[in-house]
This record gives structure tokens, sequence and C-alpha cells, in this order.
């Protein structure tokens, strides 16, 4: 069978509102003045591992469903805008959307609209098959109805990766995603004991590769069973925005582990692009090219 897509991005497609706040976390007041304006703007976790492969030379496409709204607009129009080859699932409850406050420090917490998704939703069987048949790998999100595909996706001899953002490690939920995939990806930030719960995921699923991305602390490497420390890379400018710095993260990662690097020199590429997408405003999308890796890559010690 032909793999024409290098990575399939299953899920995840959505827009962000994006508010500038003087502090986090805000306290009650009747109303706040919003110097930097509030923008909307398409892009969730689905559509920035899809641009940052885009950018980094990969063949993509991204699945997932979009509702008949300007949200969803937004989001075909930013596919169409990066030649990215996008397969809209129609939905009646609409396109995924979320509000996410951003402090000074570049920190976020993120509201999500979880009204969009519904219990009996599910992707259309033969276009699951199809679609994954011809990619050599699946990135996974763990947004609604992606974990009824998993059985599909391995059927098709893909390789699976998925992003656990910041699972405690004990939400039933993230189970199937873990236990899923090849290469699994999560936050630091709700673990307690993250080496314990990466060992978790690699003895119960399929996992030859687990990483923990720790912000400014770099990251946490779990392959061949040795817990590596993966220093943090020294951002190229002033920190704005750390949302979409795990999506760069994977997406840099997983173009180093499917060009056969090792998972260490994989996990360096991914430390220098959340590095770089953390100097970008929560409203561009200017993930990192493959020749501006290479040359941060050659000035790294």
């Amino acid at each position: 069978m032909s793999r024409d897509i290098d990575v399939l991005v299953l899920g995840g497609a959505g827009v962000d509102t994006i508010v500038h706040v003087p502090q986090l976390p805000l306290p009650y007041a009747d109303s706040y003045m919003i110097e930097q304006g509030i923008r909307t703007r398409a892009g969730q976790t689905g559509d920035f591992v899809a641009l940052g492969l885009d950018a980094l030379g990969l063949r993509v496409h991204h699945l997932d469903m979009l509702g008949d709204d300007p949200e969803g607009d937004l989001v075909r129009a930013l596919h169409t805008e990066k030649d990215i080859a996008f397969t809209a699932i129609p939905h009646p409850a609409g396109t995924k959307r979320a509000v996410n406050l951003v402090g000074p420090d570049g920190r976020r917490l993120s509201l999500y609209d979880v009204s969009r998704t519904q219990g009996e939703d599910r992707f259309p069987e033969d276009t699951v098959r199809t679609l994954a048949g011809a990619s050599r790998h699946v990135h996974v999100t763990i947004t609604q109805p992606c974990a009824d595909a998993l059985p599909l996706l391995r059927e098709s001899g893909a390789t699976l990766s998925t992003d656990l953002h910041d699972w405690d490690g004990e939400n039933p939920y993230h189970a199937p995603f873990a236990h899923a995939a090849d290469v699994v990806f999560l936050s630091a930030t709700a673990l307690g004991d993250p080496e314990r719960t990466m060992r978790r995921i690699a003895d119960r699923g399929r996992a030859e590769v687990v990483v923990a991305t720790a912000g400014a602390k770099g990251a946490y490497l779990l392959a061949d069973d040795e817990l590596t420390h993966i220093p943090p890379a020294t951002p190229p400018g002033p920190v704005l925005d750390s949302n979409g710095a795990g999506d760069a993260f994977a997406a840099a990662f997983l173009h180093g582990w499917l060009n056969r690097e090792t998972p260490r020199r994989s996990a360096l590429y991914g430390t220098l692009a959340g590095a770089h997408a953390c100097t970008v405003p929560s409203t561009e999308t200017t993930p990192l090219t493959r020749e501006a890796l290479l040359t941060k890559l050659v000035a790294t010690p």
C-alpha cells in the first residue's frame, strides 16, 4: 500500500479566543480593561501539530469534525492558507472552541467549551481506514471522538503517537490513548512523580518512547528503559506565550523520529521548537521551519 502521507493528524481542530490578562490567577473584579485586545484565531492542538510538521517538510493530512459556522470557516481558511490537506466531517454542534487567558509571563489558563462534543460522535470508518492506510504515522489528539478510532488506526499498520497534555496519571479517559501509541507525549505539570507515570505507560502499553515536557526545566525522555533529562533550550527572544509550545515540541520530535534520528536527538529538536513557540505571540502561527531548526541545532552546544 502506498504511504503518500507522512503524518495524519486526527482531531484537535478548533479556534481559540486569546485574552491577555494582567496576572494569573486573575483576582475577581467587575471588569478588566484588555489593552492588547481580544483576538479569536484558528488553532488548537491538532492544528498546531499539523502546522509544525508541515513547516518541517513532512506531508501532512488533518482530519476532524467542524461545524458550519464562522469558527469552522477560520479553521478551513488556516489550512487553505498553509496548503495543508484537511478533511472536515460536518458536526451539527459546531466547531470546537476555547478561551485562553495569557499572563504577562506567558503562562496560560485554557477554558474549553465541551458542549461542542457529543457522546455519539464517530469518524466515518471508511474515511479513517483510507487516510490511515495512506499514512506512515498517525498523531492522535485526545479530543473526542478520537478514542473510538484507535482500533482502526492500529489495524492500518501506521505507527501512532499521542499527547496526553496535563494528565494526572489517573484519569481513565486518557488510558486508551496512552496504551495504544508507540510514542507518548505528556506534560509533567500535574505529575508528582513523572518517572513513575512514564514507566507505567511503557509497561502497560505499546510505547517505545515516552516524553514528559517540563517547561523551563526541559523534558524527561524514557527510551530503551532509560530515563534521561533533556535540558531546556534557550528561547531566541522574550517569552510571550507558552500556548502551542507542547505541540511544537511534539511536531519537531516526530520530525526527528520519523527520519530515524535517536530519541535523544529528536527530543533536542523538540526543545528547540518549543522554545521558539514561546516567543511567538499567541495570535500568530509561525512554526519553526526545517532550515531554522537545523540552524539552531548547529548553534546548540
